[in-house]
């Protein structure tokens, strides 16, 4: 069975229950998701699916994932990811899923890329507290302090994985057990509680939670 789906967050809002308690959503847009290939033991050693969501223009894509497309009869995808099963799958290709999969899944796992915050320094990257804000502290009150070390038998002045200003997101990460608030099957939209990883229109993997539910 078909446990994940790839989708877009669309954007943070907030839903009430029967008592008037708010509880704070994110909305993604989970699917309609095309089937592009299905892959086995025989064939590749694993069963997995490749779904494709999104439509993309032919003049954006190159010809090896236009024509990989066609043979599911469907146009080029936008975001193309595969989703690894435990057995093999029921789906052809060509088939599409949607959100209804999740009908009777409590939490779900968000897999997204992080927004990036392009070169930081240890202060915003780390929380880092910086140096006193007193007298003799000149220009330096967000400076890391020293970072050098003895080299003694390491033979090296800064030790591997030092804590330092340097590229701040814009990386994979997955966010768990997010509870599912609220499905809307005809605009195939899912709520779920809290916040996920990435930016509005970002695209992102939902899938059943490893750990609960």
């Amino acid at each position: 069975m078909v446990t994940a789906l790839l989708g877009k967050k669309l954007g943070m809002t907030r839903m009430y229950d029967p008592q008037g308690t708010i509880t704070p959503v994110t909305v993604i847009q989970a699917g309609p998701c095309t089937v592009l290939q299905v892959k086995t033991v025989q064939t590749d050693g694993y069963h997995a699916l490749q779904l494709g969501f999104g439509t993309v223009k032919s003049s954006r894509q190159k010809q090896p994932q236009i024509g990989h497309a066609r043979k599911a009869k469907s146009p080029p995808k936008a975001f193309v990811r595969e989703v690894r099963l435990g057995a093999a799958a029921e789906q052809e290709v060509g088939n599409t899923l949607t959100v209804e999969v999740f009908d009777e899944i409590p939490y779900l796992d968000v897999i997204a890329t992080s927004k990036g915050r392009g070169f930081a320094g240890v202060v915003k990257r780390h929380g880092f507290k910086g140096q006193p804000a007193s007298h003799g502290v000149e220009r330096k009150h967000r400076s890391p302090g020293s970072i050098g070390v003895d080299s003694g038998s390491t033979g090296r002045s800064i030790k591997k994985g030092k804590r330092m200003a340097g590229h701040m997101g814009c990386v994979r990460c997955t966010s768990r057990n997010h509870q599912v608030v609220a499905i809307d099957k005809e605009n195939h939209l899912i709520m779920v509680k809290g916040s996920v990883p990435g930016p509005r229109n970002g695209y992102v993997v939902l899938a059943r939670a490893k750990t609960k539910g």
